[in-house]
């Protein structure tokens, strides 16, 4: 019996610094540090941190009248390069283009308008700049095993100076397929953060995830691999009941600082909680 206990306790103590040891070997991870509420209506689709610090919120409605009578009815998760401010934009279902619009440091606005290619869905989620604001990603809803890649408007010196047609680039091919990507945003040259709203847990274990996508190689014009990782699932915290919608997220470099958008069910929907995350 003695040696029977003897042998369960060094079992037991191999299991925990086997659990202590993959622990330490996973390396930081993303610790919530705070949260925020923000209008749905001029916030809930996405937001983006400017250099000094301030954010820019998107909703329903931040789109200008102008372009929603062009048919531009709907705006995604947006992004800041160099003061410059990108919006993703959509139209209706039957929609044969989708168009991206810069609006400058200054306040003028140019629309960049890509005819859809072949297989490719009408839906614009989000928009976001590498970090030397030359290329511009972007997705569709659904089940995909791409991220769209787009020279960056204005600031790459291939696209035109006041707007115009904007040609698709070589994409993102993703080693595993993703599901309904709301917002994503580059930690650096070959890593983003993007939020998943699929709450089937059939492709990743979590709900709703906050997933990892990491490039081969930083974006160039050619073609590129990303390694996708699902790292956590985004808090899903109200006091009413129902379906919530994970929305856009912003990684705020100078404070390395990321958040999230999740839009809470119900009534509680007015508000969108705005959830804050720091490596720990």
């Amino acid at each position: 019996m003695r040696r029977q206990l003897f042998a369960l306790a060094a079992l037991s103590a191999a299991v925990t610094l086997g659990a202590a040891t993959s622990s330490a070997a996973a390396g930081p991870v993303w610790q919530e540090t705070g949260t925020a509420h923000v209008d749905s209506l001029s916030g809930s689709q996405g937001l983006a941190s400017r250099a000094d610090g301030s954010l820019v919120y998107r909703g329903l409605a931040s789109v200008p009248l102008d372009l929603r009578v062009k048919g531009w009815n709907h705006v995604g998760d947006p992004d800041v390069a160099q003061g410059h401010v990108f919006d993703a934009y959509q139209g209706a279902d039957s929609a044969t283009s989708k168009m991206f619009a810069v609006t400058t440091p200054g306040g003028r606005r140019y629309e960049y308008v890509h005819p859809l290619d072949a297989g490719e869905k009408v839906n614009n989620s989000f928009a976001a700049v590498s970090p030397d604001a030359q290329w511009l990603v972007s997705g569709e809803w659904g089940d995909q095993n791409r991220l769209q890649v787009f020279p960056a408007p204005l600031l790459n010196p291939s696209t035109p100076r006041t707007g115009g047609t904007l040609p698709q680039a070589p994409q993102i091919t993703l080693d595993k397929p993703v599901r309904d990507i709301q917002g994503c945003d580059f930690v650096n040259d070959t890593r983003l953060l993007c939020a998943s709203d699929d709450g089937s847990k059939e492709l990743f274990p979590e709900d709703r995830p906050l997933l990892q996508v990491d490039l081969d190689h930083k974006l160039d014009g050619g073609a590129v691999t990303g390694h996708v990782t699902s790292l956590f699932a985004l808090p899903q915290r109200s006091v009413c009941s129902g379906g919530f919608e994970a929305e856009g997220v912003d990684y705020e470099t100078s404070t390395s600082t990321l958040r999230a958008e999740v839009v809470p069910p119900s009534v509680c929907k007015v508000a969108t909680t705005v959830y804050s995350f720091r490596l720990g």
